[in-house]
């Protein structure tokens, strides 16, 4: 069983952490550094899970979320927002914007993994 996950993030130290972490643990990982490219690669690839982060350039995580739910190919994927906005409300906001769940950064490797593992689980 070997899951893809799509990852939208624009820095390079995020990026690296976070796909070494999953393919540690037998995840394929296909990333993208944009919103648009994300968006694209969503819809072409269809991930069992999409991590996205909120802090993009150009197109933010919030309007990606919501591209991402209008488009019949990509809605049912699972989207969690993974992003350093941790003030009252952000959590709110990123679920508003379509995202089924929020992981803060820096991330916890452990309860990051068991996370996704939750969420997969439940698509089946």
């Amino acid at each position: 069983m070997n899951r893809r996950i799509l990852y939208i993030e624009d820095n390079e130290q995020n990026l690296y952490l976070v796909k070494f972490l999953l393919e540690k643990h037998g995840y394929s990982v296909s990333t993208a550094n944009t919103g648009l490219e994300g968006i694209e690669k969503a819809v072409a690839e269809k991930p069992d899970l999409i991590l996205l982060d909120i802090q993009l350039p150009g197109m933010d995580g919030y309007a990606v979320a919501q591209r991402l739910r209008q488009s019949p190919e990509s809605a049912p994927i699972p989207i969690i927002a993974v992003t350093s906005y941790a003030m009252s409300g952000d959590r709110e906001k990123t679920l508003a914007a379509g995202c089924n769940d929020y992981i803060e950064k820096p991330i916890n490797p452990d309860t990051f993994i068991f996370k996704l593992e939750q969420l997969l689980h439940l698509r089946g």
